[in-house]
């Protein structure tokens, strides 16, 4: 199959999910808890329902956050790693920080990725070789290089529970915003300059904003270094950090001084 019908694929699934999510939001909805006390909605469920009947093909391996894992996965070449809506916290409380996000890897690496934000009518489509789009239009990651005056994106959850004060003093600015895929996606269309965790992530979470990012000529790597790999038999990742090409080693950088002086 090619990139392209890859990407039409990608494409209309976000947009039939979409329209779905958009009937939800702002609803009342009940809200369910799963075992370690992330919530759960039938808004969730339906994108998810949507998804397994427009994503996989003969063949494909299929890995989501909605879904009970199927180890069969790890004998596919090719698997489609998804979170049906990102963001689940947001989506219940009416912020518009939430998304789609469908990622494609093959042999382990993110070779195609769509994230959409009906909230903010944003999607975010692309693979590495074929550039991205924001909307239709083509776009890459920010050109700042340096950390001064840098639009940095934070989990609001992480920046609630206090974990982001050890970057007070730091020479950028920290925005603190929901879905994790949501804040990959504007760094890859350069609304934004860089992104990190500072809690482990599981691979539906990012797989789809790895694809992007890198699509867009950005960095990704892991906290523990070197690149993240996917479809792996237990699909979690110490955390990640992204950004443009051009603030990767000011960030690497600073985030390694940063965590020496935290161990010290």
């Amino acid at each position: 199959m090619s990139r392209r019908r890859d990407l039409e694929r990608i494409e209309l699934a976000l947009r039939e999910t979409a329209t779905v999510l958009s009937s939800f939001f702002r609803s009342d909805l009940k809200v369910e808890r799963k075992e370690g006390g992330d919530p759960v909605t039938e808004a969730d469920r339906a994108a998810n329902e949507v998804l397994m009947r427009l994503l996989p093909s003969d063949g494909d391996g299929w890995l989501s956050e909605e879904t009970v894992d199927d180890p069969a996965r790890l004998r596919a070449r090719r698997v489609w790693i998804v979170d049906p809506l990102d963001g689940t916290r947001e989506f219940v409380t009416g912020i518009p920080e939430w998304s789609v996000s469908i990622g494609l890897v093959e042999d382990g690496v993110p070779v195609a990725g769509g994230i959409c934000n009906p909230a903010t009518g944003q999607t975010v489509l692309g693979a590495p070789g074929h550039g991205v789009t924001l909307n239709g239009m083509p776009v890459t990651t920010a050109p700042r290089a340096a950390l001064d005056g840098a639009h940095v994106l934070a989990s609001r959850s992480e920046v609630k529970r206090g974990e982001w004060e050890r970057f007070r003093e730091a020479p950028f600015r920290v925005e603190a915003c929901g879905s994790v895929a949501f804040k990959l996606a504007r760094v890859a269309a350069g609304l934004a300059d860089a992104t990190w965790t500072l809690v482990p992530k599981h691979e539906w979470d990012v797989a789809a904003g790895v694809a992007l990012v890198l699509a867009a000529g950005g960095k990704v790597w892991l906290p523990t270094g070197g690149a993240p790999s996917f479809n792996r038999p237990s699909p979690k990742l110490p955390g990640l950090i992204a950004t443009s090409a051009a603030l990767a080693d000011a960030a690497s950088e600073f985030l390694a001084a940063e965590a020496g002086a935290a161990r010290s």
